[in-house]
């Protein structure tokens, strides 16, 4: 398997997004344990992750603790894994989403994502959201601090526009590695800022790749060509859709969510189908 870059860490062509396996309907925490299992068995070695990913409020960063368990009884060597999470969104737990992307808030997620994640130092730690209450650049500046403490490895946005992408990439002195987007055959409304990130070499992570969580499973049926050149290949459309993101751009580096072990299986093989340019061409054309 191929690799690509986030910074100077070279990780899957295909990494793991933990949230199915801790929001509604996740399952029971054997199977979640037998996915991430199954992830690292097939090579993955980037799992998305994310504070806010868990359902009650007393139950705050239960995919970080997830994660963790997961990797310490993997018969593995973990070390070579990148673990990217998030601070700056919240759930109170009645269902509904917050942001605080306040620099005192970030510190203190930090802070709490290093003890549940087990780590001396976040390997990669993204500004979950802006917060319209909070100067963008101080958000960006906290991580930044983060960063020159010693607390994390990488820095990285999450659902951030072009400006706000240039702006991030200035206050962190050019330390911006990785830009975490909604993209999906869906929704491509983010092509401008995967465009930026392709011409400044940092690394786009698209979430939601496959649609979402409940919609990831009849994608074929919604889109058409991604079926037909499923056909013919004798492939998933979960897999087409993951090589089209991959031949699109060098730093595009897809995390879909996943919470069973043949399903992430499956998104890992799209590593390994090269798409020809008339089913690119096809692809490309669906709206």
């Amino acid at each position: 398997m191929t690799t690509r870059q986030i910074g100077t860490v070279s990780v899957s062509p295909i990494g793991l997004g933990g949230m199915p396996m801790s929001i509604e309907g996740r399952p029971d925490r054997a199977r979640s344990v037998a996915t991430i299992h199954a992830a690292l068995d097939a090579g993955v070695t980037l799992i998305d992750t994310a504070d806010a990913y868990h359902l009650h409020a007393d139950d705050v960063g239960h995919n970080e603790s997830l994660i963790a368990e997961a990797l310490a009884s993997w018969s593995g060597d973990s070390s070579e894994v990148l673990v990217a999470t998030k601070g700056g969104h919240l759930r109170p737990g009645d269902g509904s989403w917050t942001i605080d992307s306040s620099p005192a808030h970030l510190r203190e997620a930090c802070d709490a994502s290093l003890k549940r994640l087990g780590v001396e130092a976040i390997g990669l730690y993204q500004l979950h959201r802006p917060d319209t209450n909070v100067p963008y650049a101080e958000s960006v500046g906290a991580i930044g601090e983060l960063l020159d403490a010693g607390k994390i490895r990488m820095a990285g946005i999450s659902n951030a526009n072009p400006d706000q992408i240039r702006l991030a990439q200035k206050v962190l002195d050019g330390r911006l590695v990785s830009v975490q987007n909604q993209y999906s055959p869906a929704y491509r409304s983010s092509t401008p800022e995967l465009e930026l990130c392709a011409e400044l070499g940092i690394a786009f992570l698209p979430w939601s790749p496959l649609g979402g969580i409940s919609k990831a499973s009849d994608l074929g049926s919604r889109f058409a060509p991604f079926q037909q050149v499923a056909d013919e290949r004798d492939v998933s459309p979960q897999q087409v859709t993951l090589a089209w993101m991959l031949a699109t751009a060098p730093v595009v580096v897809p995390i879909p969510g996943s919470s069973r072990p043949e399903t992430i299986r499956d998104s890992v093989a799209a590593a390994d189908l090269v798409l020809t340019d008339d089913e690119m061409a096809r692809l490309n054309a669906t709206d």
